[in-house]
């Protein structure tokens, strides 16, 4: 498995897989072709479908240049002729004639692929692939999870984890403190300062903890939606879950920002068990992909902050995952809005949740973690098109504007 440098990457909104990715794979083409003179993409499948709305093309003329970049739409091409659900093309021209063309995957987290070449392949750092296999090592050589994760990726990891947490931390902060409506035409309300600031009559701690996560995750899911500036946990439109909770669990239980590192670094290597074993793109594999991920990672996570034993970890991964499943990806408008904002509330909360059943019911467990991701990659597989980012169907196809 790869670093998850991988999965935690520090960008601006609003989607990994349609920005950060088609961003990613135009600086690979540039470089290869910094003489041509003009530029064409053709973008496919759910890019095509959804990428006004999540800003793939403002991201591919940021780097190739809105003046001498064609960009082409393809909605016509059915995805079973294409190698993933997130495809382009890129085509570089010098006085009308093509000079190269590459073909490049956004397969999710900001992560691509590039047909014909591994250049743009992270190296591998984990020997293990499997929630067992690490398990079985970890047993071995008396280690949590998180000494796991410094053991294979050194000291080092830690410095960057604290600056992941610093950057969730100021976008809960940012996230907060801004007003009005986000763009796109929708006419979405920033909500996460009016939720912040509710205090009802005969307020139970359950109400307190409620509403605080929940605004702390509506701050981070309506800065991503504005394009700023974000941690991928493991996707930018699932990236609210993870900072919501462990900020809420820091304020109420005082855990130092060393327990908080340790926690992301379990978090990690749980998103990077379901990355290599099945997908963290809701293009390929629905809404499950990234918010069933973002809970998993963020329920391991809350079980590392109270030390809870390994077979807890796992259960609380894999009930966290498993009433995800079958989770529709259906952005109205291809807009990170509704229903993603308020979907990582619910997940946040969600992770809690698997967190308390953990503490008490994770010796009954009959399904492994390993078990839940294939299944949830299966599903993902079997789902119809377009509840996979396509914005043709669920919400996206019901809901009609004002």
């Amino acid at each position: 498995m790869q670093s998850i440098r991988e999965i935690y990457k520090i960008g601006r909104g609003p989607s990994s897989s349609h920005t950060m990715g088609p961003e990613k794979a135009a600086k690979f083409f540039l470089e290869k072709y910094k003489t041509a003179d003009s530029y064409k993409v053709i973008l496919y499948g759910s890019l095509a479908k959804t990428g006004k709305g999540h800003h793939t093309d403002l991201a591919i003329n940021s780097v190739l240049g809105e003046n001498r970049t064609s960009i082409v739409f393809d909605t016509e091409t059915p995805d079973c002729d294409l190698p993933h659900e997130n495809t382009m093309d890129f085509f570089a021209y010098s006085e009308g004639k093509e000079i190269g063309r590459m073909r490049a995957l956004s397969i999710g987290g900001g992560d691509i692929s590039v047909e014909g070449t591994a250049a743009v392949t992270p190296p591998e750092v984990y020997t293990e692939n499997s929630f067992a296999e690490i398990s079985a090592y970890c047993k071995k050589y008396n280690l949590r999870l998180s000494d796991y994760v410094y053991k294979n990726e050194g000291d080092d990891i830690k410095e960057y984890l604290s600056l992941v947490w610093s950057t969730m931390k100021a976008a809960i902060a940012e996230g907060l403190s801004a007003r009005g409506v986000l763009e796109g035409g929708l006419g979405v309300q920033r909500k996460a300062a009016v939720l912040f600031g509710q205090h009802p009559k005969n307020e139970t701690d359950a109400t307190r903890e409620n509403i605080i996560v929940c605004a702390y995750a509506f701050a981070v899911g309506e800065q991503n939606a504005a394009g700023g500036t974000v941690v991928t946990a493991p996707t930018c439109g699932a990236c609210s879950v993870l900072p919501a909770a462990l900020k809420y669990m820091q304020e109420t239980y005082d855990f130092p920002d060393d327990q908080i590192i340790n926690a992301l670094a379990v978090g990690g290597i749980v998103g990077n068990i379901v990355k290599t074993n099945a997908s963290i793109s809701g293009a390929e594999c629905g809404c499950q992909a990234e918010m069933g991920t973002a809970c998993s990672m963020t329920a391991a996570a809350l079980c590392e902050l109270f030390k809870m034993k390994l077979s807890q970890i796992e259960y609380a991964a894999e009930v966290a995952m498993e009433h995800q499943l079958g989770l529709t990806c259906d952005p109205i408008c291809g807009l990170v809005q509704i229903p993603c904002i308020e979907r990582g509330a619910v997940s946040s909360m969600r992770a809690i949740n698997a967190l308390s059943l953990a503490t008490f019911l994770a010796s009954s467990s009959k399904i492994s973690f390993d078990n839940v991701v294939k299944t949830m990659y299966r599903t993902g597989k079997d789902m119809n098109a377009r509840y996979r980012e396509t914005s043709e169907g669920g919400l996206a196809y019901t809901y009609k504007k004002d």
